[in-house]
């Protein structure tokens, strides 16, 4: 079953994605959460226990979608963390997971522009799996990881490469408006059984530019949980973007860098497609 955060009629709301139609469980509809971040948190979410295809209903092409998880109070990001990514960038491995931040409302999704935000940046996608938390988690061990994941989605973690690599620290890079794309859908993870099957792509106006399996990952989810929740208290509704294949814009030569106009789509298996295309701040 996939889920997925809308608005419809100019209301904020969320629900089951059937058949190219949206069923409306929120406060618009049967009412059993707020948002879907609220339904994570009640435990309604992968759980709904009631007949959905009651709820009203709309299709897909009527609403605007929003980021699966709107307002996640951390989004935390593992940066080189596939062999072929970490190979390009020329970088020494690491010993542990790199780890930065994106915040709530750089978050725009399915079908939204992503922003490039001046005329002469260096903008580029990274299409990833994101992980998103649905139990209170902190000093998880890696045998208990993934008994704290709700649910898995798409994120395209849009950068400004040229903000980003002006110093040691990515966030800048990472946080300007509408580049952090997330959706369209968000899947239970009881509805995923092998989570490192699924296969990444990501395509810019049709060409294949990443591909990868969530196995070749170098540091896996458990042991990114571990990682994280070492040093901070995940709640649920929390996001952790899981790394980037190579095949980014930066490292091709001649480079593949993306400009207004350019359409960018990372499929997936079993969790959809999520399509941005880039507007020109």
């Amino acid at each position: 079953m996939k889920y997925a955060s809308f608005i419809h009629h100019d209301n904020p709301t969320w629900g089951v994605a059937d058949a190219g139609h949206l069923y409306d469980l929120g406060p618009s509809g049967l009412a059993l959460a707020p948002t879907l971040k609220a339904a994570v948190e009640s435990g309604v979410f992968g759980n709904l226990g009631v007949p959905w295809k009651d709820a009203p209903s709309v299709a897909e092409s009527e609403v605007t979608f929003l980021a699966a998880i709107t307002d996640p109070g951390k989004i935390l990001c593992i940066g080189v963390n596939y062999r072929s990514h970490r190979d390009e960038t020329g970088r020494d491995p690491a010993a542990k997971p790199t780890v930065f931040t994106r915040f709530a409302d750089s978050q725009m999704g399915h079908l939204q522009p992503a922003v490039r935000p001046f005329d002469d940046s260096l903008f580029d996608y990274e299409g990833e799996l994101a992980v998103v938390i649905g139990k209170p988690a902190f000093r998880v061990s890696q045998d208990d990881a993934y008994g704290v994941v709700a649910g898995y989605g798409i994120y395209n973690d849009f950068t400004v490469r040229d903000w980003q690599r002006a110093t040691t620290q990515w966030t800048p890079g990472k946080n300007f408006p509408s580049t952090g794309g997330f959706g369209p859908y968000l899947v239970p993870a009881s509805d995923v059984p092998d989570v490192t099957a699924l296969k990444l792509e990501t395509r810019v106006n049709g060409d294949v530019r990443q591909s990868a399996v969530v196995a070749d990952l170098l540091f896996d989810i458990p042991e990114i949980i571990a990682h994280v929740t070492a040093f901070t208290a995940l709640s649920p509704g929390d996001v952790i973007v899981t790394g980037t294949p190579g095949g980014v814009g930066m490292f091709m030569d001649p480079q593949g860098l993306i400009v207004a106009g350019d359409v960018v789509e990372i499929e997936i298996t079993g969790l959809g497609t999520l399509t941005n295309t880039v507007a020109q701040g």
